[in-house]
C-alpha cells in the first residue's frame, strides 16, 4: 500500500497552531481573561457568523466544547436548551459496515449538527476485527460519509477504530491489523473527503492493558520483548499508524475509578486527568503525539456517577472533573487541545440487567447551571460556529405532534373511560369472562409470559417491531418489574394453603430448595458463558461485559466504557487456582448481565418464610409497612447489602418492595378481588384502569424512538419528559412513579382479562401462557439465543424487518422447546 503525504491541511494547521499559541501566550500576558471569559460564554455567535464551508476546524484560541448524546433519546436542540448554549462539536457513532439503516442515522446526525451551527465528529466503530479491512471496505465507508454529507459543506472529524489499544472493542490489540486499516481508511478519506480531519484516538493507557486484557497474539503489541502483553508495553507506539496518515490524535480518558469492576463513586484526585493525559514514560501521550508532531488534539472525557452505588455525591465528582478538562485545555497546560468532547448520556434504557452509570453533564439542571458558571471562566469555546442551516434535523420513527397527538389521546382516553363504566355497571359476568381450572390462575400465567417475552426482546436487544412493541409502551413499565411483582404473586398464591394449615416447616423447606436450585442455576450458568468465553471462534461479548450505551434505533455513541462481568475468570484455567476467583462466583459477582436478577430471587426466597408466617398469622400491614419502610429509607441511604452483581441493577432494599407487596397480593387474592367487586372497590379500580391508560399515554411521549417503524406521541416536550423520566420512573432505583404504573397497570391488566378472557385467550393464550407456566426454564434457555443471535452478523445491521423475523423464529423456538419439555430433566422450571 502506498504511503500517502500529509495532507495540505495538516501543513497548514502546523504553521497556524504555532502562530496561535504564541498569540494566545501574549493576549493571556495582557490580562485579557475577563474579556475571553465574555467570548466563550458569547462564542462565535457574538460577532457575524461564518459560512459552513468556512468554519475552523481549530479555534482561534481555547478549545471547542463538544458532545456525545444518546441520539436516540436526545437531539442536539434539546441538549442546547439544557445546557443554556450550544456546543461547538457534536458526536456521533456510526458502526462499520454501515448499514442502510446507519447511514440513515448518519444523516439525521449531521442535519441536526448543522442545525445548530455545531461541527461533527463521527466516530466509526467496526463490528468485527480490522484483520479482513481491505481498501474496498474503506472507500465504501468513505462513500457512506459522503452520501450522508449531502449538499452541506461544513468540515467534519472522523475518529476511525478508537480506543483500539483496549481489549473490550472488537477492534482491539490488534496492532498491525489496526494499522494496516487505518491507512486503508485514510487514503480513502483523503480522496473522497479531503476537507475532512482524520483523527487517530486511543484509549488513555494508565491501566494498559487493562483488567480484563485478553493475550494479544500480535508481536508487535510486545514492545519491551518479554512474551507477554503487560503494563511494561507500549500502550500507544504499535497502534501508531504514522504521523503522515493523521490529522489529529485523540485521547480518551474518563473518570471511573471502577476498573471495569462494580461501580464506585469517587471525586477524582488533583492531576488525575493530567496524568492520563501525559503521564511518565511510555504514557507521555501528549507529548509523544500532539506536541512532537504539532497535531491537535481531541479529548474524549467525562465522569461517571452510579445512582445507588453510594459514595459522593453527584456534582461534586463531574465538577471536580471538568474543572480539570478546563484547566487541561488552558494555554499553559495542555495547548493543543482544540476539542474536549464530554459524553453527555441524559437518559437510559429500563432493560434487565441494566447498570446505571450516569456520564451526563445536563440531566440536571444544577449540574448544567454549575457547568455553565465554570465554563464562562474558562477557556472552552461554544458554538455556534458557524450559520446553522434551515435544514430540517430529522427524526427516527413517527411523532405525532400538536393538536393531533392531543386529540389521539383524549380519544383513547375517552374509550378507555367508557368501556371501564360499561364493564363495571354489569352486575353479571359476561359470555367473555374468565373461565379457569380450580387449581391455577391462568391469568397470572398469561401475564407472567408478557413480562418474560419484555425480558427477551430486551435482553437480545435488536431494533425490530417488537422492540417498538415491549419498549415502555404500556407504561413506564419493563418485564423486570412484572417479572418479580408477578413471582411474588405467584409465591404467595401457592404456599396460602400449607401455610393456613400449620405448615410452614414444610414451606420453609420447599422455598429453601428452590432458593439453592436458583443458586445452583444462576453459578451453572456463570461457569458455562465463562468457559465459552475462552473459545476464540466464539463472541459471547453480549453475556460477558456490560456495555453502558445508548442501543437504540440511532447507533448512538456509548455513554461511557465497557464494563468486563467476567474479570479474573481466566485465573480459574492457571495452576493454582487463584482463589479469589472461586469466591466471587460463590458471591455471584461474576456472571452474565441477563440472568444476574436470580441472585435477587435467591435471596428473596430464602426470606419469604419469614413474610409467609407473617401472613399466615394475619399480620399483612406490618409486612407491608417493614416492606416499604426499608424500601423508603434505602431511596435516601442507597445501601449496598451483599457484593454481588444483582445490586447494582436490582438493589436488594428496593427491589423487595415488588416482591414482598406481590407476595400479600397474592396470598390475600381472593379477598381483594371480593373487595374490588364492592362499590368502593368498583371506584377505585375504575380509578385503577384511568391512571394505567394515563401513564401509557404518557410512555408514548418518550422521546426514545426505537426504530424508524416507532410511533410516539409529542405530549411533552423531550427535555421535560427526561427531567420527569429521571425523577420519578427511573428503573434501577426503581422510583415511586415506575412502582405506581407497574402496580396500576398489574390490577388494570388482571381486570381486563378477568371480564374479557375468552377472546384473549384464543389469540394470546396458546403462545403465553405456556411460556408463562416455565419462566424459569425460559429464562435459563434465553442465553442460548443470547449467544447465537451476537454471533450472527447480519443481525447487527439493523434491519427491521430481518430482525422482527428472528425474534419472531427465537420466541417460536423457546415456545416449541416448552411444549416437547426440551430438557425439562435438566433445566429448572
Amino acid at each position: 500500500m502506498s504511503r500517502v503525504p500529509q495532507a495540505p491541511f495538516s501543513r497548514a494547521l502546523s504553521v497556524r497552531t504555532s502562530v496561535r499559541r504564541a498569540w494566545s501566550r501574549i493576549a493571556r500576558g495582557m490580562s485579557a481573561g475577563l474579556v475571553l471569559g465574555a467570548l466563550v460564554v458569547a462564542s462565535p455567535a457574538s460577532a457575524a457568523l461564518l459560512e459552513a464551508d468556512e468554519a475552523p476546524l481549530v479555534p482561534e484560541s481555547g478549545a471547542y466544547f463538544g458532545a456525545t448524546l444518546d441520539w436516540g433519546t436526545d437531539s442536539a436542540a434539546a441538549q442546547a436548551e439544557r445546557l443554556g448554549a450550544v456546543p461547538a462539536v457534536f458526536e456521533h457513532v456510526t458502526p462499520l459496515p454501515v448499514s442502510d439503516a446507519g447511514a440513515g442515522y448518519l444523516e439525521q446526525f449531521l442535519r441536526q449538527a448543522a442545525a445548530q451551527g455545531a461541527l461533527p465528529v463521527v466516530s466509526l466503530h467496526p463490528d468485527t476485527g480490522l484483520a479482513d479491512f481491505e481498501e474496498a471496505d474503506a472507500r465504501e465507508a468513505v462513500a457512506h460519509l459522503v452520501e450522508a454529507r449531502g449538499d452541506q459543506t461544513s468540515p467534519l472529524y472522523v475518529r476511525f477504530a478508537p480506543d483500539m489499544n483496549a481489549p473490550w472493542v472488537p477492534w482491539g490489540q490488534d496492532p498491525d491489523a489496526y494499522v494496516a486499516a487505518f491507512r486503508a481508511f485514510a487514503d480513502a478519506l483523503r480522496e473522497g473527503l479531503p476537507d475532512a480531519a482524520l483523527v487517530w484516538s486511543p484509549f488513555e493507557g494508565t491501566g494498559y492493558p487493562f483488567a480484563a486484557a485478553r493475550a494479544s497474539t500480535d508481536p508487535a503489541a510486545d514492545t519491551d520483548g518479554d512474551g507477554e502483553l503487560t503494563s511494561g508495553d507500549d500502550p500507544y507506539g504499535p497502534y501508531d499508524p504514522g504521523a503522515e496518515y493523521v490529522d489529529w490524535v485523540g485521547l480518551t480518558a474518563y473518570h471511573d475509578p471502577s476498573g471495569g469492576g462494580s461501580p464506585v463513586n469517587r471525586i477524582p484526585g488533583d492531576g488525575d486527568l493530567a496524568a492520563k493525559i501525559d503521564g511518565e514514560g511510555a504514557l507521555a501521550f501528549y507529548t509523544r503525539f500532539a506536541a512532537a508532531s504539532e497535531k491537535p488534539m481531541m479529548l474524549d472525557t467525562g465522569a461517571m456517577y452510579a445512582p445507588g452505588a453510594g459514595g459522593s455525591a453527584e456534582l461534586p465528582i463531574k465538577q471536580s472533573w471538568w474543572r480539570q478538562v478546563m484547566d487541561a485545555v488552558g494555554p499553559d497546560a495542555y495547548p493543543l487541545i482544540d476539542v474536549a468532547l464530554w459524553r453527555d448520556a441524559t437518559t437510559r434504557r429500563a432493560v434487565v440487567g441494566e447498570v446505571v452509570i450516569d456520564w451526563s453533564l445536563t440531566e440536571s439542571p444544577a449540574m448544567a447551571t454549575a457547568f455553565r458558571r465554570d465554563a464562562g471562566e474558562s477557556d472552552l469555546v461554544f458554538g455556534p460556529v458557524f450559520e446553522p442551516s434551515a435544514l430540517a434535523p430529522g427524526g427516527v420513527g413517527l411523532t405525532i405532534e400538536g393538536a393531533w397527538a392531543w386529540a389521539v389521546a383524549i380519544g383513547i382516553l375517552m374509550l378507555a373511560i367508557a368501556l371501564t363504566l360499561w364493564l363495571l355497571l354489569r352486575r353479571r359476568p359476561g359470555p367473555l369472562a374468565y373461565e379457569g381450572p380450580g387449581n391455577r390462575d391462568l391469568r397470572i400465567d398469561l401475564l407472567r409470559g408478557v413480562a418474560i417475552v419484555f425480558v427477551i426482546v430486551n435482553h437480545l436487544a435488536l431494533t425490530s417491531l417488537l422492540q417498538n412493541a415491549t419498549q415502555e409502551a404500556i407504561g413506564i413499565v419493563s418485564g423486570a418489574e412484572l417479572f418479580v411483582l408477578l413471582s411474588g404473586v405467584v409465591l404467595g398464591m401457592v404456599y396460602r394453603p400449607k401455610v393456613l394449615a400449620g405448615g410452614i416447616g414444610e414451606v420453609t423447606v420447599r422455598t429453601g430448595r428452590r432458593a439453592w436450585k436458583l443458586y445452583v442455576t444462576a453459578l451453572a450458568i456463570s461457569l458455562i458463558v465463562g468457559a465459552l468465553s475462552l473459545l476464540p471462534f466464539l463472541d459471547t461479548r453480549s453475556a460477558t461485559t456490560f456495555v453502558d450505551e445508548g442501543t437504540g434505533a440511532a447507533g448512538s455513541a456509548g455513554a461511557g466504557r465497557v464494563y468486563d462481568l467476567y474479570a479474573g475468570f481466566d485465573r480459574l484455567t492457571t495452576y493454582p487456582v487463584d482463589p479469589s476467583v472461586i469466591v466471587d462466583l460463590a458471591l455471584l459477582k461474576i456472571g452474565p448481565w441477563q440472568v444476574n436478577v436470580l441472585g435477587l430471587y435467591v435471596i428473596l426466597l430464602a426470606i419469604s418464610p419469614l413474610i409467609l408466617w407473617g401472613l399466615g398469622r394475619g399480620r399483612w400491614l406490618i409486612v407491608l409497612a417493614v416492606s416499604w419502610t426499608l424500601y423508603i429509607a434505602q431511596a435516601f441511604l442507597a445501601l449496598r447489602i451483599l457484593p454481588s452483581q444483582f445490586e447494582d441493577s436490582f438493589p436488594l432494599l428496593t427491589w423487595q418492595v415488588l416482591f414482598v407487596t406481590g407476595m400479600v397480593a397474592g396470598f390475600y387474592r381472593r379477598e381483594i378481588i371480593a373487595w374490588f367487586l364492592t362499590g368502593p372497590g368498583r371506584v377505585v379500580l375504575a380509578l385503577c384502569i384511568v391512571g394505567s391508560v394515563s401513564l401509557m399515554l404518557l410512555s408514548w411521549s418518550n422521546p426514545y424512538l426505537s426504530s424508524s417503524g416507532d410511533v410516539r406521541l409529542g405530549l411533552v416536550p423531550a427535555n421535560e419528559f427526561t427531567q420527569l423520566y429521571v425523577t420519578w420512573f427511573e428503573r434501577t432505583t426503581l422510583e415511586v412513579g415506575r412502582l405506581l404504573n407497574v402496580l396500576l397497570f398489574t390490577i388494570t391488566a388482571y381486570a381486563v382479562l378477568s371480564v374479557c378472557w375468552k377472546p384473549f385467550e384464543r389469540a394470546l393464550g396458546w403462545f403465553l401462557i405456556p411460556l408463562g407456566q416455565a419462566t424459569l426454564y425460559v429464562f435459563v434457555m434465553q442465553m442460548l439465543f443470547v449467544l447465537i443471535v451476537a454471533n450472527v452478523p447480519v443481525l447487527r445491521e439493523g434491519n427491521v424487518l430481518i430482525n422482527t423475523l428472528a425474534y419472531v423464529a427465537v420466541l417460536g423456538a423457546l415456545w416449541a422447546m416448552v411444549k416437547t419439555r426440551f430438557l425439562f430433566g435438566i433445566v429448572p422450571r
